[in-house]
C-alpha cells in the first residue's frame, strides 16, 4: 500500500479540483498488442454499434433494475485485477465491470457524467491511441448558456486514468470529434505528468483507440451467467 501511496503521490495531476489520477505507461506494449488482439477478434455480436462509436460490455449491461453479473474474460480479468492491485477501490467495492469502446479518429462522445450506476471511481485504460478528455462544470438546470471548457487531460496510450470525487460527481467530460489535437499547456493539466514529452502547439494525430473503462457496479443480481 504505502508503494501505491508513492505512486498517487507523483501521479496527482496538478490544478484541478479534487484527485484525479494519472498514471503513463501503466500497461506494456505486449500487453496493449494483446488487449488489441482480443478486442478484435471477439464474435460481432458482442459490439453495440452507436451513432458514432461501437462498444461492448463485460461483466453485465449495468441497469437501474441492477446488473445480471457475468463472469469476465480471463484475458480482461487480468488488466481488472491490475487496476483492483492499485488499492484504489476499497475492498468490498472492487471493480466488476468493463465498458470497452473503441473511437475511430474522429469520432468522440458527448458531455456526460457516469451517473448513479456505478461507484463514484472510474479507471481507464487506453490503447492503441492517445486522446484529448475535456471537462466542464456541471450547469444548474436554470442555467442555459453552454458550459465552458474548464479544463482537459491528455491520456496517452497505455495509460491509467482515475476519475472521483469531485470530478465525478460535478463536472462533466467529454471527447471532442475530431481527427487531431493541439497541445496546449494553459489548458491540458497532466502534462508535466505525462510519459512523453510535448511541446506547446505541436499537433497529435489520433488513430483508432480502445478505452478500457473498470469500474464497479453495486447493484448486481446474486444471478450469475457463465459465457463460453
Amino acid at each position: 500500500m504505502e508503494e501505491h501511496k508513492h505512486i498517487f503521490r507523483e501521479n496527482v495531476i496538478p490544478e484541478v479540483p479534487d484527485l484525479a489520477i494519472y498514471i503513463p505507461n501503466f500497461i506494456t506494449q505486449e500487453e496493449e498488442d494483446e488487449i488489441t488482439k482480443y478486442v478484435n477478434n471477439t464474435p460481432l455480436p458482442k459490439w453495440t454499434q452507436l451513432t458514432h462509436r461501437r462498444l461492448q460490455n463485460w461483466g453485465g449491461n449495468p441497469h437501474p433494475r441492477g446488473m445480471i453479473a457475468e463472469e469476465i474474460p480471463s484475458w480482461l480479468q487480468k488488466y481488472v485485477n491490475k487496476v483492483s492491485s492499485c488499492d484504489i477501490f476499497e475492498k468490498n467495492k472492487l471493480p466488476n465491470h468493463v465498458l470497452l469502446n473503441e473511437y475511430l479518429s474522429g469520432q468522440g462522445i458527448m458531455a456526460h457524467s457516469d451517473g448513479p450506476l456505478f461507484h463514484p471511481i472510474v479507471t481507464t485504460i487506453s490503447c492503441g491511441s492517445h486522446t484529448l478528455l475535456d471537462f466542464y462544470k456541471r450547469l444548474d438546470s436554470t442555467e442555459q448558456h453552454q458550459p465552458n471548457l474548464e479544463f482537459s487531460f491528455l491520456l496517452e496510450r497505455r495509460s491509467l486514468f482515475i476519475l472521483q470525487g469531485d470530478l465525478y460527481h460535478n463536472y462533466l467530460h467529454s471527447i471532442a470529434e475530431r481527427d487531431t489535437d493541439v497541445v496546449s499547456k494553459s489548458v491540458i493539466k497532466n502534462l508535466s505528468i505525462c510519459g512523453d514529452k510535448f511541446s506547446e502547439g505541436e499537433i497529435l494525430k489520433r488513430g483508432t483507440r480502445l478505452s478500457l473503462t473498470i469500474r464497479h457496479v453495486p447493484k448486481t443480481s446474486k444471478l450469475k451467467l457463465k459465457i463460453g
